[in-house]
């Protein structure tokens, strides 16, 4: 039997290390093995679960990480709310590298990622409003405590990748109203939703898109530099947020699937 967890944390690049001393535990799934083998710890007296999103050796592209491998195997083993922290460019110029960013909204940019569990039977889960509510304002709390003055709300766009946007692209996605931009965001948020998951996306702004006010385009080299001299506040705002969430859940996610009859038996 898999150890049980009630939270937890799907890192992206330099979170590996997240949880010290943790237990580490191999976990099947009807879609294959997740990105890696789920680690196991105690924080603040919580059961966590971290799962490295892209593998610890970064081994995934963002259009190849099992997404439902990854969701379905924190269901199997008791999981019930994830934080998902990730990296993000900035659309608008006063979303520059450093700044926190907690989403309310989503715009799916993607194209031929599997997207769902329910491929047969007509399962349609209302997906309006992509994150948990009560998980974002967990999260902003968290940032306060730390005197990180995070950015409340602004919607997510989700590329495909593995390249860059276009200036032109860029621009686009800020006039339809894109906040911060994003390949990791879809389908993971969904499918936490059609397991009846609390999910909160966690943003780290890394570079201004290349559309925005002309600057130059975004590397590889500059994400991970940003990313990498930031870990450690993110660090500590995940680990405060996840003592601060309550496993009482009095947010709608747990009734997602209320009144649906669904074709597969969740675990």
């Amino acid at each position: 039997m898999h150890p049980q967890a009630e939270v937890a944390v799907i890192g992206g690049s330099g979170l590996y290390a997240l949880l010290p001393d943790a237990t580490e535990h191999r976990v099947e799934t009807p879609y294959g093995p997740p990105s890696d083998p789920i680690t196991v710890a105690r924080v603040g007296g919580r059961s966590v679960a971290f799962l490295p999103r892209h593998g610890r050796d970064h081994r995934y592209p963002p259009h190849l990480i099992p997404y439902r491998a990854n969701l379905w195997a924190l269901r199997a083993i008791g999981v019930r709310q994830i934080l998902a922290p990730c990296a993000v460019g900035g659309l608008r110029p006063e979303l520059g590298p450093g700044t926190f960013v907690v989403p309310d909204q989503l715009i799916d940019r993607t194209s031929g990622r599997a997207q769902t569990y329910y491929d047969r039977g007509a399962v349609h889960v209302s997906f309006a409003d992509p994150y948990c509510p009560v998980g974002r304002r967990t999260v902003l709390a968290a940032t306060a405590g730390h005197g990180i003055d995070a950015h409340d709300g602004g919607t997510m766009v989700v590329v495909e990748g593995p390249r860059f946007s276009t200036r032109a692209e860029s621009r686009w996605f800020t006039s339809i109203g894109g906040a911060v931009i994003n390949m990791t965001g879809h389908p993971e948020a969904v499918l936490a939703r059609e397991l009846a998951l609390c999910y909160t996306a966690v943003a780290l702004v890394t570079d201004l898109d290349a559309g925005v006010e002309g600057g130059h385009g975004v590397t590889q080299e500059e994400v991970f530099r940003v990313f990498g001299e930031n870990t450690a506040r993110l660090r500590e705002v995940l680990l405060d947020a996840v003592v601060r969430l309550s496993a009482e859940r009095a947010c709608p996610c747990p009734h997602s699937l209320d009144g649906i009859k669904l074709p597969i038996e969740l675990p």
